[in-house]
């Protein structure tokens, strides 16, 4: 089974929060009063630290300062039947932009998602300040929070690049599991290209999987490299028993950047959509069925209506079993589509999910051996994923 990050707030750690310029109250409980200036602490990373090696005490020394936990109230503030939740999160620069996935700041089902009633930042320090949800991304789990950064002492932390991400990285979590504020783990990447689910029950293409330790409460707190730089958002664990068992899952940060540049630009994003149902093709099933490819995304179903079906593109028809699995014989396989190469079904799911709605692309597929080329234009991801296509 797969959960999702947050936990629950119990109610002293509601009561705590507040602030902006003026009175707050640090960590102790010690009244102090903020001033109006903004401090940005300078971003680390960079050749020396990679040159160090992996450090996980350098990593926390650096980066938890900008690391903070998230604190939403739902059904409003001190109202009988209201209730919280914790999640983490990050700062992003010195205007006060702070990242978090989407599930830490909304409650209920998609398309009936419903915005947190309050949300509250606690940073290192002790400050906790009132923060504005900019917008959040259901299909990508992420949010975008602002805070007044007046008084505020903040440390942006980098942001790397998920695209080159490799198999045994080391990797450090840090983030507010079970409501435990600046909890380090470390770990090492177990997998990439991994697909989890949004809130919108499509995938999340291109997923970090690690066994760093991450627990309820890590949502929305970063997945960083030995230089300290950002390569995912902690989002989901696998479990059986509801605490993390080594197996971990992030969203990859090249997506969470185009969430958030999209967020940032109109408070929300909008995605391409293909209409497919796809399998990955390996040696076995090729030579089953008499595939003409090796590598690509044999099409399994498409969504009547949609945009592949407008295309011509054909799914399977006739269920036949085979090894351990159902396949739909007859359909196409896809090779190609907007000039990148699709070896798998996730390869399609991450170029679809780049690619703007409206636009016009050139799909190669395979039909009875022969290559056939075909011109698509992409649909409108609706606001959930409709049975049996991707």
């Amino acid at each position: 089974m797969r959960r999702a990050l947050l936990t629950l707030a119990c109610a002293a750690l509601l009561g705590g929060c507040g602030g902006g310029s003026g009175d707050v109250k640090d960590s102790s409980g010690t009244t102090r009063t903020t001033t109006t200036r903004v401090q940005v602490l300078e971003q680390s990373g960079g050749d020396g630290e990679r040159r160090r090696g992996f450090d996980p005490r350098t990593i926390y020394r650096n980066e938890a300062p900008g690391v903070v936990t998230v604190v939403s109230v739902f059904g409003g503030s001190g109202t009988p039947g209201g209730s919280g939740g914790v999640g983490s999160g990050f700062v992003l620069n010195g205007r006060g932009e702070i990242a978090t996935n989407a599930h830490v700041v909304t409650t209920g089902e998609v398309p009936d998602l419903e915005k947190a009633s309050e949300v509250y930042v606690e940073f290192a320090d002790g400050n906790q300040v009132p923060a504005e949800v900019r917008g959040y991304d259901p299909d990508a789990d992420i949010a975008l929070l602002d805070v007044d950064s007046a008084g505020l002492t903040l440390r942006p932390l980098p942001l790397g690049s998920s695209a080159h991400v490799v198999v045994g990285t080391p990797v450090a979590a840090i983030g507010s599991p079970f409501g435990e504020r600046q909890s380090l783990s470390v770990g090492v990447v177990s997998a990439v290209d991994r697909s989890i689910s949004s809130l919108t029950a499509f995938q999340i293409a291109g997923a970090i999987q690690t066994d760093a330790a991450i627990n309820p409460g890590n949502s929305g707190g970063p997945l960083v490299d030995g230089a300290g730089r950002v390569i995912g958002v902690n989002q989901q664990i696998q479990t059986s028993s509801g605490g993390g068992e080594g197996v971990g899952f992030a969203v990859p940060v090249d997506v969470a950047k185009r969430s958030l540049a999209q967020l940032r630009a109109k408070g929300e994003v909008r995605y391409a959509y293909l209409g497919v149902e796809t399998f990955a093709i390996f040696p076995q099933l090729r030579e089953r069925f008499g595939l003409p490819v090796a590598k690509g995304a044999w099409v399994q179903g498409v969504t009547a209506g949609g945009p592949a079906e407008k295309a011509g593109i054909r799914g399977g028809t006739e269920e036949t079993r085979f090894q351990a699995g159902s396949f739909r014989t007859g359909g196409d396989v896809i090779t190609r589509i907007g000039g990148r190469p699709v070896e798998a079904p996730s390869d399609l799911a991450g170029i679809v999910a780049a690619l703007d709605r409206g636009k016009t692309v050139t799909v190669m597929t395979w039909r009875d051996g022969k290559r056939r080329l075909l011109r698509l234009k992409l649909g409108e991801r609706p606001l959930s994923q409709p049975p049996g296509a991707g």
